[in-house]
């Protein structure tokens, strides 16, 4: 292909992923109040109430997570659009190669979500636990939101690394024994990261993140080993 060309094919994958955005989007939506009493549950039964203060925060915040569920949803089809731009690129063995990263890809995501709601509620009640007489939190819909779903997207994000290590793997820039070699240099950067990473400051939300993250480490051991041979 000309630059031309390629430019072309790139707008049209992004055409194709807006369009999947925005349909899961629209789906989300019309459930917006279905999942916004999911995303109310890993509240603490004294703060299950939620404010909003100005008359259109209700409805800027199911738009908020209409586009959550948008992005969510269309994860699988954003990868399938980079991997069809990139495949023709690719060698034979390396297209085989990128259906089960893709797949990889899409568990890690949808994992790393999982694992985001499963941290909330005890972000929640470290943060919420410095509230003191005469200083009372007053959630509104529009902060809650906005936390909650930015919380859920980095953890689908964060999870990922295991896809970046394959690949580094796989076009020759990190090894099998230099990874296994650096194991505990890896532990204590995936320790500071989870410290870092996770919002509410409590022990057990970078507990539970650092040892999902060291699995999916050692994951991605076995995996560049098999590979290698």
């Amino acid at each position: 292909m000309t630059l031309i060309e390629h430019l072309e094919e790139l707008r049209r994958r992004l055409i194709i992923v807006l369009v999947t955005v925005l349909g899961g989007a629209g789906l989300c939506l019309f459930f917006a109040g279905t999942i916004l009493d999911i995303l109310r549950a890993p509240l603490p039964e004294a703060y299950s109430t939620i404010y909003f203060t100005n008359p259109a925060d209700a409805f800027s915040a199911q738009l908020k997570i209409a586009g959550f569920g948008g992005i969510a949803l269309a994860m699988p089809m954003i990868l399938f659009q980079v991997w069809r731009f990139v495949t023709p690129g690719l060698l034979a063995n390396e297209r085989r190669f990128v259906w089960p990263v893709m797949l990889g890809a899409v568990l890690l995501f949808a994992t790393g979500i999982a694992v985001g709601y499963v941290v909330i509620p005890y972000a929640l009640a470290f943060l919420l636990g410095f509230a003191r007489p005469g200083l009372e939190p007053l959630l509104t819909i529009d902060g809650y939101i906005g936390f909650v779903t930015t919380m859920l997207l980095g953890f689908g994000v964060i999870l990922e690394f295991p896809i970046v290590l394959i690949g580094l793997a796989r076009v020759g820039v990190l090894s099998y024994a230099r990874l296994a070699a650096s194991r505990r240099w890896a532990v204590l950067v995936i320790v500071l990261l989870a410290i870092v990473l996770t919002p509410g400051g409590d022990p057990i939300s970078p507990l539970i993140l650092s040892s999902v993250m060291y699995l999916l480490f050692e994951g991605s051991l076995l995996v560049i080993r098999a590979s290698r041979r």
